[in-house]
């Protein structure tokens, strides 16, 4: 494993080694994701092995241009309402943080996309991973830089502490700069439908198509038996698209997740850990608590007099960022504030939703 920087040449190394069907972690405006060239099933097989990722939930495939979409995705079939929608997404959300579920073409892999006959592909606006991409094969495949199940990296160190010596290139590229992974909408049929809350939030995305459902797992998910890195003890739902799993993006303590008013009630416990949304909160808690400073307690937003969409944004940039440092202090139990729903909140309380959900 090597750590390089973002510069051209080190880029250029890590797209060869795509290229040579190796895995190379780079930054992305959301997480880090863990890289291999998404038509090369040996290198997608490494990517499973490496997060040790069960096989059922599919891969999402980056591009760094609008003309290699179709090099993924069979948008021709798509209705022309769905055509309508997808041409206006593209024109104004990508490059950006949204995940669009289409049609695949055959050259995709059935391993990136877990059998489906769907595929997941982003255009990122990073410019790291946009060079990345071109460089290699104009198709990456990328999931977040992470063993699954477990807490996403915002940056390079992340990244070495949990995957080390299982990827074979990491860009340093700095803090992602969002924080939570993608949005992941669905158009491959009517009504488009909110897979998994992200960075770019129903309300933008509204702004552009009209109304979309909102759905984590689709009706029509059907059972089926896992082929998992480890045995499993039941089949599991296979997911329509990445980051549907019930429990997910998960710290090694159990977390309880609490509205504000609930939060205000716990009493402080000094093995456990507390995260709140924003200072507000966090002053009143530690005045009841008769606590002033304590090296278990931990804010989201700290900025002070924002309304209430630049605080999540605030939040989810420093969502698992915050997690990755109460994980290294190993407490009993972290007690974790609800966000709300406005901008990114409905993205930081899904992951703080899958990441309780581990305790159950």
């Amino acid at each position: 494993m090597r750590v390089i920087t973002s510069c051209d040449e080190d880029i250029r190394a890590a797209a060869e080694a795509i290229k040579a069907g190796r895995l190379a972690a780079f930054p992305t405006e959301t997480v880090y994701g863990l890289g291999g060239d998404a038509f090369n099933v040996s290198a997608l097989a490494r990517i499973f092995e490496a997060k040790r990722r069960p096989r059922f939930d599919p891969l999402i495939v980056h591009i760094a241009d609008l003309s290699t979409l179709d090099m993924t995705a069979e948008t021709g079939s798509l209705a022309p309402s769905l055509r309508a929608k997808l041409s206006l997404l593209c024109r104004n959300l990508w490059p950006g943080p949204l995940t669009l579920v289409l049609p695949k073409q055959p050259a995709v892999p059935g391993l990136a996309t877990s059998g489906l006959p769907t595929v997941a592909v982003r255009f990122p606006s990073h410019p790291v991973a946009q060079k990345l991409i071109r460089y290699s094969t104009g198709a990456v495949a990328a999931p977040s830089a992470n063993p699954f199940g477990y807490l996403s990296p915002t940056k390079a160190s992340h990244v070495q502490e949990q995957l080390g010596e299982r990827v074979d290139f990491i860009i340093d590229g700095g803090n992602a700069g969002i924080g939570v992974e993608s949005t992941v909408l669905d158009l491959t049929e009517e009504p488009a439908r909110i897979l998994r809350p992200g960075g770019a939030p129903r309300e933008a995305i509204e702004a552009i198509i009209g109304h979309v459902e909102m759905g984590s797992l689709p009706t029509h998910a059907v059972l089926r038996a896992a082929s998992c890195a480890a045995p499993c003890a039941a089949p599991l739902p296979a997911p329509h698209s990445p980051g549907q799993l019930a429990s997910h993006y998960a710290p090694n303590a159990p977390l309880f997740l609490h509205d504000a008013g609930a939060m205000l009630n716990l009493s402080f416990c000094p093995d456990e850990a507390y995260l709140f949304f924003d200072e507000e909160t966090r002053g009143e808690w530690n005045m009841r608590n008769a606590v002033d400073a304590d090296g278990r307690i931990f804010t989201l937003a700290r900025g002070a007099n924002t309304g209430t969409v630049d605080k999540t944004l605030e939040a989810a940039a420093n969502l698992f960022d915050i997690l990755h440092i109460i994980d290294k202090i190993k407490p009993s139990a972290i007690h974790a504030q609800k966000s709300p729903d406005a901008g990114l909140g409905a993205a930081i309380n899904d992951r703080l939703t899958r990441a309780a959900a581990k305790r159950r």
